[in-house]
């Protein structure tokens, strides 16, 4: 499948989409794989591959910028910090990235969706309580769940479907129901599958750290994958 980098600027900062593309011509529906706390990689261009190969263009988005980058199993809290820190900064960021990935030749500007991995789950997340109509729905996989704070949450219209591990140590029983009341209350088309002794990270092949919360689950993993297939052939249809 053919792949190239594409740049694109937001608030003066150049980002990196990786872009991968199905075979055959013509527009195709879009698929946004947001990162990990750890900046885009491996992780996420291989899910973009995988996408592809399903017939969607799929693109690793890049948050941070051109070169901002982690390692997988580092402390990468000074990179994520500045988003956490600003969530109207990482709405912005992330509006940006969905005109970026519109514009490219081969997608289909009506058929987008975004799904994130981590703290690409609350970019998922937070994409959606931008109460943007440009992504048909978001995907949060083992993501963070914490609400921006930026200002009263209007109306969100891209459907929402949340993967998450029951004993993730960063997204707890409360965290869950205090989302699902968010999702509630602001109107929103959402779904949740929990996955009963996932921890966190639980889609990440090799991850064995149980005493932070991190651990991979092969069962977690497989599931949340299907049930994001199906509910990308749903929003994309």
């Amino acid at each position: 499948m053919p792949s190239r980098f594409h740049e694109h600027a937001h608030g003066g900062v150049t980002c990196e989409l990786y872009v991968s593309l199905p075979d055959g011509g013509g527009k195709r529906p879009a698929v946004l794989v947001a990162h990990n706390w750890a900046g885009q990689g491996p992780p996420e261009r291989e899910t973009a591959d995988r996408l592809a190969a399903l017939g969607y263009v799929g693109i690793a988005v890049d948050v941070y910028g051109k070169g901002v980058r982690g390692g997988l199993e580092d402390d990468n809290s000074a990179l994520m910090a500045p988003y956490m820190m600003d969530r109207a900064l990482l709405r912005d960021r992330l509006l940006a990235v969905v005109d970026a990935a519109a514009a490219l030749p081969e997608v289909d500007a009506g058929r987008i969706a975004f799904a994130g991995y981590c703290f690409g789950g609350l970019c998922a997340l937070d994409l959606a309580r931008s109460g943007t109509d440009r992504v048909k729905g978001v995907v949060s996989i083992h993501g963070i769940f914490a609400p921006p704070n930026i200002g009263p949450q209007g109306k969100i219209n891209a459907s929402v479907l949340i993967l998450h591990g029951w004993e993730d140590p960063m997204a707890t029983p409360a965290d869950v129901l205090a989302v699902s009341k968010e999702l509630t209350d602001a109107g929103a088309d959402w779904q949740l599958h929990a996955y009963g002794h996932a921890l966190h990270a639980f889609t990440a092949v090799g991850f064995d750290m149980p005493e932070r919360g991190l651990k991979y689950d092969k069962k977690a993993a497989n599931r949340s994958w299907r049930a994001m297939l199906n509910f990308l052939e749903e929003v994309l249809a």
